[in-house]
């Protein structure tokens, strides 16, 4: 299973296992003014051979959509179209914050040696939308 967190200049990625609850951060494909580059998410795709895609979706704290939910959405149906996969959709409110002060917790704690990039947030908001679909976040 892959996870997406869709972003306008970055698309965190992250791969889980059902099997063993596990997901991993595997990095940020590249986008362009909100557009992904799709020849590198179809390479992606075709490197980690998923059963099922998970995009996250952002809402407000209200529940009420943002400025980029249905961005979101498109990227989905499209991702969805491209690749035959089922694709699902996770709140991912507050995943990117959550993402964040876990690599920080982990710098302070010594266990992480180089400084926090946005690559690295994306990339863990990915792997906290993909846990949030398994249930174990």
């Amino acid at each position: 299973m892959l996870a997406f967190d869709f972003g306008t200049r970055r698309i965190g990625v992250a791969v889980g296992q059902t099997m063993t609850g596990s997901a991993t951060a595997v990095g940020t494909l590249p986008a362009r003014n909100g557009a992904p580059d799709w020849p590198a998410v179809d390479t992606c795709i075709a490197q980690w051979a998923p059963a099922r895609l998970l995009v996250g979706l952002p809402y407000n704290m209200d529940d009420s959509d943002t400025t980029t939910t249905a961005t979101c959405r498109a990227f989905g149906a499209k991702l969805a179209r491209r690749s035959g996969l089922p694709v699902d959709y996770v709140d991912e409110r507050l995943t990117s914050n959550a993402a964040y002060d876990e690599l920080r917790s982990e710098r302070r704690s010594g266990t992480r040696a180089r400084r926090i990039r946005p690559e690295d947030i994306d990339a863990n908001a990915a792997r906290l939308i993909l846990l949030t679909w398994m249930g174990t976040f």
